[in-house]
């Protein structure tokens, strides 16, 4: 399993460069059988959103990946506090997080098309499945 973060979306969630503790964040994250899957409309062909839920030393941490069905791969989408518009409610029902979603889709598809973007992490653990 890798970790994707494309250019755009490290810009957003991180000022540009992702730090060493917030990798190991993701990495600690990114497991997909503890993750909470999420609906949305308008996603890819054989994706899911997930939520996570993670500790940094700035306090809690709401992630949100896009989970690539077929090979498992996850995309990063959003890395918030807790206390953000966004991470506050992770829902389709939150306005605010339903309008970034819109637009962190269009950044990681473009970024993506572009090759612009790193891989983090690979190997997770092992196989891990999402059920349903």
């Amino acid at each position: 399993m890798s970790v994707i973060v494309s250019r755009q979306i490290r810009e957003r969630e991180f000022g540009g460069k992702l730090s060493a503790e917030d990798r190991v964040v993701l990495i600690r994250a990114a497991r997909v059988a503890l993750a909470t899957p999420l609906s949305s409309k308008g996603l890819p062909a054989a994706t899911r959103l997930l939520k996570a839920y993670a500790t940094s030393s700035r306090g809690p941490r709401r992630i949100v990946y896009l989970l690539s069905v077929g090979d498992g791969t996850l995309f990063l989408l959003f890395y918030r506090a807790k206390t953000d518009t966004v991470g506050i409610n992770i829902t389709p029902n939150n306005a605010a997080f339903a309008q970034q979603l819109k637009k962190h889709l269009a950044f990681l598809h473009a970024d993506i098309e572009a090759g612009d973007y790193e891989e983090i992490i690979a190997n997770v653990a092992g196989p891990e499945k999402l059920n349903g």
